[in-house]
């Protein structure tokens, strides 16, 4: 399903905020080093995939991808907070491994 013009409009405004939360808020040394490459948002905005990638062999993967999911919940208040979203959306992270 192709995602309508404002999913994609939204899922860069939630990156953009993820991207700041993560640099300016989070306290988790898991994620410093940690770039977020895309966002999938699906049409009803409840749902929201974050790609991201890392540097290092696969051991700084797992602690990266334990780092940002321990951080969803605060993520996902700080988006509510920042936003004036009706629903926030779900967010789940994935490795993105093509850089």
């Amino acid at each position: 399903m192709v995602p309508s013009k404002r999913a994609v409009r939204v899922g860069d405004v939630i990156l953009r905020e993820i991207a700041t939360i993560l640099l300016e808020k989070t306290k988790d040394p898991r994620v410093k080093g940690v770039t977020l490459t895309g966002i999938e948002l699906s049409n009803d905005l409840k749902s929201a995939r974050v790609f991201f990638s890392t540097m290092g062999e696969a051991d700084a993967i797992r602690r990266a991808q334990s780092g940002v999911d321990s951080a969803k919940g605060f993520i996902k208040r700080e988006i509510a907070a920042r936003m004036e979203l009706r629903y926030v959306p779900e967010i789940s992270f994935i490795h993105d491994p093509t850089l």
